[in-house]
């Protein structure tokens, strides 16, 4: 089983082959994304690495864990578990987010 690894304050300009070929120093890459913004598709200045077993995970996280990559400082550490996310992303209460419930 593989471990996933997320990597913060990434370049802007940062690319998903860019990333893997960061990582692959360290040990089997099985994928590595960066996240975008849905609406623009620009970059978010983060990405997540899976690792194909823990021995390069922990590798590369002692590896590049506060080293500079273009510019900038990464941060490199497990990942959180996702949150289940409820629902869409109403504004919430009653009218649409204009005035009050008039009910």
């Amino acid at each position: 089983m593989g471990r996933r690894l997320y990597v913060g304050n990434l370049a802007f300009n940062t690319t998903d082959a860019e990333l893997q070929e960061l990582f692959t120093a360290h040990g089997t890459v099985s994928s590595a994304q960066i996240i975008t913004d849905r609406e623009t598709g620009r970059s978010k200045g983060f990405g997540f690495v899976e690792m194909a077993d823990d021995a390069a995970a922990q590798a590369a996280i002692d590896a590049l864990n506060g080293t500079q990559h273009n510019g900038r400082k990464l941060t490199v550490n497990d990942a959180k578990p996702r949150e289940q996310r409820t629902g869409g992303g109403g504004r919430g209460g009653y009218g649409g987010g204009r005035g009050g419930y008039n009910g």
